[in-house]
């Protein structure tokens, strides 16, 4: 457990200079992985880009894949952070729901060399084992944590009621998800563009009223008579 006393970041018993230490490491890991890739990260370069030896990383981590693992780790937290309040700042279903979107990809954006650095972990880390070291059950809590957010505000009537919410967050998520790897191809990406259209995709897919599924089958046939 996290010590309520303890600053963010830092684990209870670590002093200040070890999680700064620690912090800089994972940072020189991201830059070093979206800059060289993933098979040409090894701890010598990642020291060299942090300024310090193979040694420190070592002791701080004892190897590449807990390094690899906190990195993800850390990633997904900064994006939790940065996320939360401007969802949390909207009273409304269809506001909560763009700030989903809208704040996720602003957050990519921000923060592009952590993207590019987990679009290669996700492709190309493996632990001795074989196992992967990206934890994709990350991305299975994040479709239950929109679905939830979707299948409340069909309760309370600002989203349709005639779409499975557990769908829908996955659409959403893939098309949310299908952005890193175009940034890491392209650094000139617009992705403020990306969000506002992405946006405005999902709010015509939940808002209430009309038939986005078309006219049924014995509709067509009746207005064909």
């Amino acid at each position: 457990m996290w010590s309520e006393a303890s600053p963010a970041g830092q684990k209870p018993g670590r002093t200040f200079t070890e999680t700064a230490r620690r912090a800089q490491i994972v940072q020189a890991a991201i830059d070093t992985i979206a800059d060289r890739g993933y098979g040409q990260a090894s701890l010598v370069r990642i020291a060299e880009t942090a300024g310090t030896s193979k040694g420190v990383i070592v002791y701080h981590f004892g190897g590449k894949d807990e390094l690899i693992r906190e990195l993800v780790a850390e990633v997904v937290a900064r994006g939790v952070a940065y996320m939360e309040p401007r969802i949390d700042a909207e009273p409304t279903g269809a506001g909560k729901l763009r700030a989903y979107i809208e704040s996720n990809l602003a957050f990519m954006r921000e923060n592009r060399n952590h993207m590019v650095a987990i679009v290669e972990i996700v492709l190309n880390a493996r632990a001795a084992d074989g196992s992967r070291l990206y934890d994709f059950s990350v991305q299975d809590e994040g479709v239950a944590a929109l679905q939830q957010l979707l299948a409340y505000f069909q309760g309370t009537g600002e989203f349709r009621a005639d779409f499975d919410p557990h769908v829908m967050a996955m659409a959403i998520r893939a098309a949310i998800n299908a952005v890193p790897a175009q940034l890491a191809r392209n650094s000139a990406l617009d992705i403020g563009h990306y969000a506002h259209e992405l946006a405005d995709l999902f709010h015509r897919a939940t808002r209430p009223g009309g038939n986005p599924r078309g006219p049924s089958t014995s509709q067509r046939s009746r207005r064909s008579e």
